[in-house]
């Protein structure tokens, strides 16, 4: 008789405001969902910090409650929030400090500065961070620490300490890895004064690494990737020329590229930037990745703020009453705008209202904004990539909202096949670690699998030259921030 927990792998998904742990079947359905949230702190304007040890303490229960109702597993895959950063004490375990967040601006200034020295980092990579709180807890470099992403930390806490790795896609969002990803950058750790000894191990996505003694049975940890990376391979994107977005607070376009690097060292022309999508064998596999700094945002604006709908869901409905904007038009840079236009001084824009204009007028052009931004990627995406997306998959919050999906299917003009699971992170760190284990054979198997809850074709056409008129309008509305550049 086959053993069941053999088609079984449990998984461990640590997003930025929440956390969860889940079992992914062989069927690549998800099962025994344990959920926590898990909110970031904001001490001031631009700082973002989380609690380390309380992430620890929550993974664990997750995945003992996942475990305890799914059964046995025949391997564990841990996926995350990328560049998020801890440092810890190596003999105790003990975060010596707040983590920092992606998102923390707290290091511009470094950033700048290693600019004008030749060195390209963005304050939301891993790298500065890093340096903060080395400077912060280890001024002298004295101590015995560890330094990592959180799927570093996710990683030791399920060895117990045993293990201190990180895989390429993680690693190649650090900033700390040479362009090539085959190793630490000296000269950016020299630079930073980050200790050699101090970072993990960089391990392939696809492997066995080792027990994760802090659960029952102690299962072997066998797959990690960074959330976009993991959505990619839920979603059945192993190819030159698959691609994904996923819609949820913000928005991120990858594409899969293949075995060689992109040309350009940290972005592109038009605006994308290199990552790695997936680590096996000794062998990366690259692609490219174009983001959006607000998508969710914008309608919980709506909701928060402007009281114009009770609820996310809400705006589907609202939208729907109207056929088209009349001429209303929403460019969604509340936070500036990302590729391929990478300014930090745009700010969200309404264009074209009349007294005729009304709730559902405005509902509905924040909606297709959103889409015409996701029309954005693809082109940004295709530009640094040198392929063509014919289809483009989407998950995330957002890939709930039909008028939404409608928006962007019209935005792209081509097919939008919409994921069965909305967050599609759990199955891909799910394939990875079964990948490693014999769950699945390979990932043509794993292609094989997908099967999009909804294909939306193109309906119409939106008028895209009026959109980057709309863009134009918006972009450095505060001049000096638009200056920044990383």
């Amino acid at each position: 008789m086959t053993d069941p927990s053999t088609d079984r792998i449990l998984v461990i998904d640590v997003g930025t405001s929440s956390l969860r742990a889940a079992v992914v079947g062989r069927d690549a359905r998800v099962g025994a969902v344990h959920h926590r949230p898990l909110l970031p702190d904001s001490p001031a304007p631009g700082l973002v910090e989380f609690d380390g040890t309380a992430m620890a303490a929550a993974v664990l229960e997750v995945a003992r409650g996942a475990l305890a109702e799914g059964g046995p597993v025949a391997a564990v895959g841990v996926t995350n929030q990328r560049a998020s950063t801890l440092v810890w004490d190596r003999a105790t375990g003990e975060p010596v400090a707040p983590g920092l967040g992606w998102q923390d601006l707290r290091t511009i200034g470094t950033c700048l500065e290693l600019a004008a020295e030749g060195i390209r980092v963005a304050p939301n990579l891993s790298a500065t961070k890093a340096h903060a709180l080395l400077d912060a807890v280890d001024p002298d470099r004295s101590r015995d620490l560890c330094v990592g992403t959180v799927d570093s930390w996710i990683v030791w806490t399920l060895s117990q300490g045993a293990l201190h790795v990180t895989d390429p896609t993680n690693a190649a969002l650090t900033g700390l890895l040479v362009p090539e990803a085959t190793g630490w950058d000296d000269a950016v750790l020299d630079r930073l004064r980050i200790p050699r000894s101090a970072l993990p191990e960089v391990v392939d996505s696809v492997g066995v690494v080792g027990p994760a003694t802090a659960l029952d049975g102690a299962p072997p940890i066998a797959g990690i990737a960074g959330d976009q990376q993991a959505s990619l391979a839920g979603q059945g994107c192993f190819s030159p020329g698959d691609a994904k977005a996923t819609f949820g607070t913000g928005g991120m376009l990858d594409v899969c590229i293949g075995p060689d690097r992109p040309r350009f060292a940290t972005r592109g022309s038009a605006g994308a930037f290199p990552i790695v999508t997936l680590g096996r064998n000794g062998a990366l596999t690259w692609g490219v990745e174009a983001a959006m700094l607000s998508a969710g945002t914008n309608v919980e604006w709506l909701r928060d703020d402007m009281g114009l709908i009770a609820d996310a869901a809400e705006s589907h409905a609202v939208a729907a009453t109207v056929a088209d904007t009349e001429g209303v038009a929403y460019v969604p840079a509340l936070l500036g705008l990302g590729a391929p236009y990478w300014d930090y001084g745009a700010r969200g824009t309404l264009l074209g209202i009349t007294r005729g204009s009304g709730r559902a007028h405005v509902v509905r052009a924040v909606l297709e904004g959103v889409a015409q931004r996701g029309a954005d990627l693809v082109e940004a995406a295709e530009a640094d990539g040198g392929l063509s997306i014919a289809a483009l998959r989407v998950d995330g919050g957002m890939s709930d909202n039909p008028t939404f999906v409608q928006a962007l299917a019209d935005a792209v003009q081509r097919p939008i096949e919409v994921s069965p699971e909305r967050e599609a992170t759990t199955v891909g760190a799910g394939f990875l670690a079964g990948l490693a284990v014999g769950t699945w054979s390979g990932p043509d198997e794993l292609a094989a699998l997908w099967s999009p809850r909804e294909v939306v074709e193109p309906e119409r056409v939106l008028d895209r030259d009026r959109w980057r008129e709309a863009v134009r309008r918006a972009e450095r509305w505060f001049g000096d921030l638009s200056d920044l550049d990383f």
